[in-house]
């Protein structure tokens, strides 16, 4: 039995889900015949206990996912980052000095969601898309890359001819693998625990970054009077942690949090994800293109890993978009060089300023310490450089039409 489609996606969690409604949804201006393949059940993407992390959806991705008309399915999980805090010090939770602040009560620059919440909207529109089909727990045995079509062998023997395959299949992307294409990176001594915390005050919408010695410690506001928790260890220190028993854990994690959110309680399942930094050699092969962890994966500092992936999916989608309206074969050569050619910069850029802060903060020599502070408060004085700081996060070059609220 054999499917026809003009594009596969392989992988149907966040990335895959946009990527698939950002060519095939109900506001494409043309939508294109998605099919979108996944070794497990999609569904089950909607639960903390699949995946316990929260996102930073910047006002760019927000303006995105409008477009796509799946914002209004997440806005009531959403809560406004009003302001943001950093601080660097080993002292007590409750005596570290706040040495940068942003604040963004009127304008706010993000929004944090469950990515439980992110999944079940994304899914939800790509559900009710008449151009999008999925193909659940079916896992892909082969690939053939072209010339003329792609194709797609699944285990139980039916094959997916496409015109273009768009890898969503992350960090361990089988698809890349079988196109040869290698990953150029390193492995971080670190991993990040990954919880909620309900807690007796309000936290005012504001995100918190604690520099550490292990690494950053990020208590970010989610809505009602609860919190996600990313906190970086020692890969070994992290698996001691991940094996407390309850009030151990909460012990451990209220004495990085200190006293001013009130009484904590975790309410959700803890998780642990070691971290890395890997980039594709190259973004694309003959009728294939990666996205989103499949092209590459940085440090969660600052949460920009997911906001990267969907400036994959609104690039990738405005070529292919260009191309079908020319006539174009949307897997052509030519078009996934312009998609590699626009996201090649920014995603070493982004990779690079997160590889080099998380060398830098997550140390805890004494006199290193000494200057970071010093630095931060230099950047604290002067609101023209906060502001830029706050822009990198919308991405550096071009902005793709989808980001920019233009359907494509």
């Amino acid at each position: 039995m054999s499917e026809r489609c003009e594009v596969l996606i392989i992988g149907a969690a966040l990335n895959g889900l946009a990527a698939a409604l950002a060519l095939g949804g109900r506001r494409a201006l043309r939508p294109l015949d998605v099919i979108a393949v996944d070794a497990g059940d999609p569904a089950l993407f909607r639960s903390d206990r699949h995946d316990g992390r929260a996102s930073a959806i910047t006002t760019s991705s927000r303006r995105m996912f409008e477009t796509m008309g799946v914002w209004q399915r997440m806005a009531p999980h959403a809560e406004a980052m009003a302001g943001i805090i950093a601080t660097d010090s080993t002292g007590a939770a409750d005596d570290r000095p706040i040495l940068l602040q942003f604040d963004d009560a009127e304008k706010p620059s993000a929004h944090m969601v469950e990515n439980q919440y992110l999944t079940g909207a994304l899914r939800d529109e790509a559900m009710e898309s008449p151009a999008i089909r999925f193909f659940a727990n079916s896992k892909v045995s082969a690939y053939d890359f072209g010339p003329g079509l792609a194709e797609a062998t699944l285990a139980d023997g039916r094959r997916i001819r496409a015109n273009l395959i768009i890898a969503a299949d992350g960090r361990f992307s089988r698809a890349r693998e079988a196109a040869g294409i290698k990953l150029l990176g390193w492995a971080y001594d670190q991993s990040a625990i990954v919880t909620s915390i309900a807690h007796e005050a309000p936290h005012g919408g504001r995100a918190e970054e604690h520099f550490l010695g292990a690494g950053p410690f990020a208590v970010l506001p989610l809505p009602g009077n609860r919190s996600s928790i990313v906190w970086t260890e020692k890969t070994a220190d992290a698996a001691r942690i991940m094996v407390l028993d309850d009030a151990a854990f909460l012990s451990e994690l209220s004495r990085r949090i200190g006293t001013h959110l009130g009484a904590i309680a975790v309410d959700a399942p803890r998780h642990a994800y070691p971290l890395s930094m890997y980039l594709a050699q190259s973004f694309h092969g003959q009728r294939l293109a990666l996205i989103g962890d499949a092209a590459h994966v940085i440090h969660p500092m600052a949460g920009l890993g997911f906001n990267l992936g969907l400036r994959d999916v609104a690039a990738l989608a405005e070529c292919i978009a260009d191309a079908v309206a020319l006539g174009l074969d949307p897997g052509g050569g030519s078009v996934l060089d312009s998609y590699a050619r626009w996201r090649r910069f920014d995603t070493v850029a982004t990779a690079a300023a997160t590889d080099g802060l998380n060398r830098l903060f997550s140390n805890d020599t004494a006199g290193l310490r000494a200057l970071r502070s010093a630095a931060l408060r230099t950047v604290n004085r002067f609101a023209m450089v906060k502001d830029v700081f706050q822009k990198q996060a919308a991405g550096t070059g071009r902005q793709p039409r989808l980001m920019m609220g233009e359907p494509v």
